[in-house]
């Protein structure tokens, strides 16, 4: 595998993606997030990416040895982790109950690590690989948005799918530019895995919905715009901000 991955790094990430949505959206349609098969699937991929990644030694390459030092530069990252709080805006409801909200729970903690490794970790770094940074960022933002697509497949409707990929898209690029930027994949990991979560126990109220995406939306322009214009040569050499390696 690590001479695959060292050949065909951008196919590599790819067929982890691939792989993802093919298992896991099936399963999501039939059992559901708080099934135990669901909470199995995600322990595999994590297993998986986890093994990899320490066997090769690349936790420095993505992102996963420490936050960046100088947290002021990326305004401590706040703008990110308020809008992780967004599916709690509109109130508490339990989308599950018992062992079920447990299950769920774990698995979106899980979520967020397996989804920044795959399209933060390993698809934005391989095409980063190739020395620009805009296309690198447009298809790891763009990709992660589609990929919510095959929630079409698990029994979604259709304008609510279209909502979620617009969604997405948005934090795709916070999270993109964030990693990028700082050099650390955790703040990443840690937003994605409350905004999941924290939908989990949020309220279904439909203008509350509009308004999240909206401000989502509109954060991500701002916040985008103003990571880019930081000064950072070790994003540019590909070393970590901040970091010794």
């Amino acid at each position: 595998m690590r001479k695959f991955y060292e050949k065909k790094e951008v196919l590599f990430a790819v067929l982890w993606i691939v792989a993802y949505c093919v298992v896991m959206a099936p399963i999501k349609g039939q059992f559901g997030y708080g099934s135990a098969w669901w909470l199995l699937a995600m322990i595999v991929f994590t297993a998986g990416i986890t093994a990899f990644v320490r066997s090769n030694h690349l936790e420095v390459k993505y992102g996963l040895n420490g936050f960046p030092k100088n947290m002021k530069k990326y305004l401590f990252f706040i703008p990110m982790f308020v809008l992780a709080t967004g599916n709690l805006w509109d109130g508490f409801s339990l989308s599950y109950k018992g062992a079920e909200l447990i299950l769920a729970t774990l698995s979106m903690i899980l979520v967020g690590f397996v989804e920044e490794m795959i399209f933060r970790g390993f698809l934005f770094k391989a095409m980063l690989g190739n020395g620009k940074a805009a296309p690198a960022i447009i298809v790891s933002a763009v990709t992660f948005g589609i990929g919510h697509i095959v929630n079409l497949f698990a029994g979604q409707a259709s304008f609510e799918t279209v909502m979620q990929i617009i969604f997405a898209i948005s934090w795709g690029f916070i999270l993109t530019m964030v990693f990028y930027k700082s050099g650390s994949l955790i703040p990443c990991i840690i937003a994605h895995a409350l905004t999941d979560v924290f939908s989990l126990y949020g309220a279904d109220n439909e203008l509350a919905d509009w308004i999240y995406i909206g401000v989502t939306i509109v954060t991500a322009i701002g916040y985008c715009i103003y990571l880019s214009r930081l000064y950072t040569p070790e994003a540019e050499t590909k070393v970590p901000d901040g970091m010794n390696v």
